[in-house]
């Protein structure tokens, strides 16, 4: 068991490099079915549950790397995002938001109307914070269990099915990115504006002449890291000034903010962001994957179950609206993750995509962080009339 929080680190980005160099080298068309993104989110995952590293030792080292290096790669990422252009996506996207949205606060409907006899009549509130949770953000389920005087021990279960059953959900969205095609031919997506607009910041990216020296890796590297530091430490500030958006909303926003400023200068066309975030992008992938067990689905099996459920239901509903909407995969899976996982895993999920739609992740985790709470106390009123 490792229980060195360096060696935990060193694991899980070896871990990373291999799977990425055995796709790059032997070519294999297995990795068309299973990404090396997917297969690191299980494999790590697989790792967490055999027990590989001590949680305890190892939280420390994950602490202090997660929010920090997510902070980094949305910076990076944004880099080679011209907002000018992702505005032309237009209301699509946020017709795409709220199907999402409303599509989870009837699945919490629906699966408290079946699940409420092993769950238990007063199971509504803490229900209600988990929808607030998968609306928005951690912000407002601490705000819906407050507002609903929700006890602990209640919303352990909450706790338990928002780690346990949200990390499938990502590990499923990541893979379900390579049915695309196939899914935007099926609900008859007009996917033109989408594919437009990612191939010309791609393009734009790729026609930089500049190279990825080691003048340009280190400077945008020291560049994102600062701006996650001093990004936390402001949005930290702002809080405690304006709390009406908690600690992270601010930090997303400021972060978000440099990143789309700092696209429109010269740091903007320095080859090498593509590199850099792409690094980040497994390692925090690998870092959130490595606190999820596959052992904790027996701990309060009745809630996991309700959880799937939930998710199913969602899945289900979400789809039907795009065969009758016409939305496209990549619509679906970031509005669904925008909801369920906001700014920690929006962004990574569009930028499996394309790194040149992560504006467009971020932009949607943050409208979730306006609506969580209000949908979750609306939620949670619909379904005390259920009990």
């Amino acid at each position: 068991m490792i229980t060195n929080g360096f060696t935990y680190i060193a694991v899980l980005v070896f871990i990373a490099a291999l799977l990425v160099w055995l796709q790059r080298y032997t070519k294999s068309k297995f990795f068309d079915y299973a990404p090396p993104i997917v297969l690191l989110y299980l494999i790590t995952m697989i790792l967490c549950t055999l027990g590989a590293w001590d949680m305890e030792a190892t939280k420390p080292a994950y602490s202090v790397l997660k929010n920090n290096l997510l902070y980094a790669m949305i910076f990076l990422m944004l880099l080679r995002c011209d907002i000018r252009k992702i505005i032309k996506l237009g209301p699509k996207m946020l017709g795409g938001f709220f199907a999402a949205s409303v599509s989870i606060s009837l699945a919490f409907i629906a699966t408290f109307a079946i699940m409420k006899g092993p769950l238990g009549s007063e199971a509504w509130k803490a229900l209600g914070a988990l929808c607030g949770s998968w609306m928005g953000g951690s912000g407002n389920m601490i705000a819906v269990q407050a507002a609903l005087d929700i006890g602990e021990a209640d919303m352990a279960y909450a706790l338990v099915v928002d780690s346990i059953d949200y990390s499938i959900w990502v590990m499923f969205l990541l893979w379900a990115i390579n049915l695309a095609p196939k899914f935007n031919k099926w609900v008859k997506a007009d996917t033109t504006t989408l594919d437009e607009v990612s191939r010309r910041l791609e393009e734009d990216a790729k026609s930089n002449e500049d190279k990825a020296t080691f003048v340009n890796l280190i400077f945008l590297l020291g560049l994102a890291l600062v701006i996650s530091a001093f990004g936390q430490d402001i949005g930290a500030a702002l809080n405690s000034a304006m709390p009406f958006l908690d600690k992270a909303t601010w930090t997303v926003l400021l972060i978000t903010l440099s990143g789309l400023i700092g696209a429109v200068t010269p740091v903007g066309r320095m080859a090498g962001s593509t590199e850099l975030s792409n690094l980040l992008l497994y390692s925090v992938v690998a870092l959130l994957a490595s606190r999820a067990s596959f052992l904790e689905l027996t701990d309060a099996p009745a809630w996991i179950l309700a959880g799937f459920m939930i998710l199913a239901i969602h899945g289900i509903i979400l789809v039907l609206l795009a065969k009758i909407f016409h939305l496209d995969m990549f619509t679906c899976g970031v509005a669904s993750l925008a909801n369920i996982g906001g700014s920690a895993s929006a962004p990574i999920l569009a930028g499996a995509y394309s790194g040149a739609l992560v504006p467009v992740g971020v932009l949607m985790a943050l409208m979730g962080y306006v609506i969580g709470t209000a949908g979750g106390l609306i939620t949670a009123n619909i379904m005390s009339l259920l009990a």
